[in-house]
């Protein structure tokens, strides 16, 4: 194992152990929410995600799951690079991360783009893996595009 692949699964580790986000939290009065909970059938990975938003920016994710490492870090670094971050800006590192996912490993992930969510480049060459590294993703994907039809608010 190469020293990159190393590093990569020290950030894997520490996010699994040290999860950012976790624990679900009602949204902040007046401030835009939505929700999703999704489910990986095939390991039984399962996530209950809330993104929250004020105007155009993301100003909390919160979730709880239960899963794999891979998962349960996937969803900590995701909390960790979206807050703070525009709505389109969440859109645009979910697109980036889902195509280095799809990439089965021939796609090299920009750390300048997508932080510690790089480390996960190396799971897109075991597709079975893929899905648990996606799921928050789209958990996050599904839960904004609910606070932007449905208002939500808190």
């Amino acid at each position: 194992m190469s020293d990159l692949e190393q590093l990569y699964q020290q950030i894997i580790l520490d996010h699994a152990k040290r999860r950012h986000g976790e624990g679900l939290v009602d949204a902040q009065p007046g401030h835009a929410w939505g929700e999703t909970h999704q489910h990986n059938p095939v390991c039984g990975d399962q996530i209950r995600l809330r993104v929250e938003t004020d105007d155009q920016t993301i100003t909390r994710i919160s979730w709880e799951g239960d899963g794999c490492s891979i998962s349960m870090a996937s969803a900590s670094v995701l909390t960790e690079l979206a807050v703070g971050e525009s709505r389109d800006a969440l859109r645009g590192l979910a697109s980036e991360f889902r195509a280095v996912m799809r990439s089965r490993g021939s796609a090299d992930a920009d750390e300048e783009v997508l932080g510690d969510a790089a480390a996960f480049a190396g799971v897109s060459r075991f597709p079975a893996r893929v899905k648990c590294a996606m799921l928050a993703w789209v958990a996050a994907e599904q839960a904004l595009e609910a606070a932007d039809t449905s208002g939500g608010r808190g």
